[in-house]
């Protein structure tokens, strides 16, 4: 059995993290769905339309609809870190990205080398235009909303010409795998491809100095100069990281649907990346990062998000309300929220202390009296 002193030293651990914040969200998002519909996370076991026995059911939703988001909240933390600032941009850059996935698919015979072959096309695009946003920010000091509003407004229209100016589709059983199910295995693709580069990137974090070189840039930029660290370097790898998530969101949503559309591929998933950011806990104003907080942070938009539509909320006003929840959180993961509740913690503690001292003050003087 567990004492009450290591108990309480966990609980003490848990709400002075990080992550504190998130998963409070997560658990009061959790709480309000099951006294809502208890059977809301219930996972079922069906068949699809191809004959193969697969989950499903509001976590699996969840799970496989927050994949994109996933992956670009992982870069776009490693941006935030290094660069203090974020990039508007990789919608638009998922855009062109999917749009050369689509381009090299449609021009060959669909196999998977010829998958590979468009996916490593589409890193490589990707990863060129989203150092041309490194390049300004680290060689010319421009802001980084600044600096990825240029792509921001002409990726879109740069995807529009790569197509054509037509919104090409793509069918082929492979790619029907990638974005959906892979026969006998019930999980969707999606959500695999999350796991793998999850594990990927831990991986390269924890046998590298590679975060605490990012962490070190974004603390302190002169001060990282004077141990050796080329942040000009630093900035212009996050970057290129942030391409290949660009690439690798852009054509998992391309596998998903089958087609690419210019104007609607993964619209506005900038925005929910840099909440998911700020949701984890992390900084907007670079510094220290916490990849798991992100990842958190993804899913629980994607949870509201999900939630909002079970209870027949219309899709022009899902944006309304998940403001007003994510504001909420925000807010409450600020650093003057946190100082203001460690103030009223140490006053609390302070009149329990008194409280506690004034009965034996009290006796001692009864006891002298006498």
């Amino acid at each position: 059995m567990l004492s009450k002193d290591t108990i309480s030293k966990q609980i003490k651990k848990i709400t002075q993290s990080q992550l504190a914040i998130p998963l409070f969200a997560l658990l009061l998002l959790v709480i309000f769905n099951l006294i809502r519909d208890p059977g809301f996370f219930s996972i079922v076991i069906k068949k699809n339309n191809l004959g193969n026995t697969v989950l499903s059911g509001n976590l699996i939703s969840i799970l496989n609809g927050a994949s994109e988001l996933v992956i670009l909240s992982i870069g776009m933390t490693l941006v935030t870190s290094a660069a203090r600032g974020q990039d508007i941009s990789i919608g638009a850059a998922a855009a062109i990205a999917g749009s050369i996935f689509v381009k090299i698919l449609r021009a060959n015979t669909i196999t998977v080398p010829v998958i590979l072959l468009g996916l490593l096309c589409a890193c490589l695009v990707a990863i060129l235009f989203c150092l041309f946003n490194g390049i300004l920010i680290a060689k010319f000091n421009i802001q980084p909303m600044i600096a990825s509003l240029i792509l921001f407004t002409a990726g879109r229209p740069i995807a529009y010409w790569i197509n054509g100016g037509a919104t090409p589709n793509v069918e082929s059983p492979l790619l029907g795998y990638l974005g959906g199910f892979i026969p006998k295995v019930p999980i969707p693709s999606p959500i695999l491809i999350v796991i793998i580069f999850i594990i990927l990137i831990k991986l390269l974090l924890k046998f590298t100095n590679l975060g605490l070189y990012i962490q070190s840039v974004g603390i302190n930029e002169k001060a990282a100069k004077l141990n050796g660290i080329n942040a000009v370097f630093m900035k212009l790898l996050v970057f290129a990281i942030l391409g290949v998530c660009v690439a690798i969101a852009g054509s998992m949503n391309v596998c998903r649907i089958g087609l690419i559309n210019h104007e609607t591929i993964l619209i506005d998933i900038e925005m929910d990346a840099i909440l998911a950011v700020a949701i984890g806990g992390n900084s907007l104003g670079g510094g220290k990062f916490k990849l798991s907080g992100s990842i958190i942070g993804a899913y629980i938009i994607q949870a509201l998000t999900i939630t909002l539509y079970a209870m027949k909320v219309s899709s022009t006003a899902v944006k309304a309300y998940k403001a007003i929840v994510i504001i909420a959180i925000v807010v409450l993961g600020s650093p003057v929220v946190k100082e203001w509740l460690k103030q009223l913690k140490n006053k609390l503690s302070a009149k329990k202390a008194v409280a506690a001292v004034e009965p034996a003050v009290a006796a001692k003087s009864e006891g002298e009296a006498n």
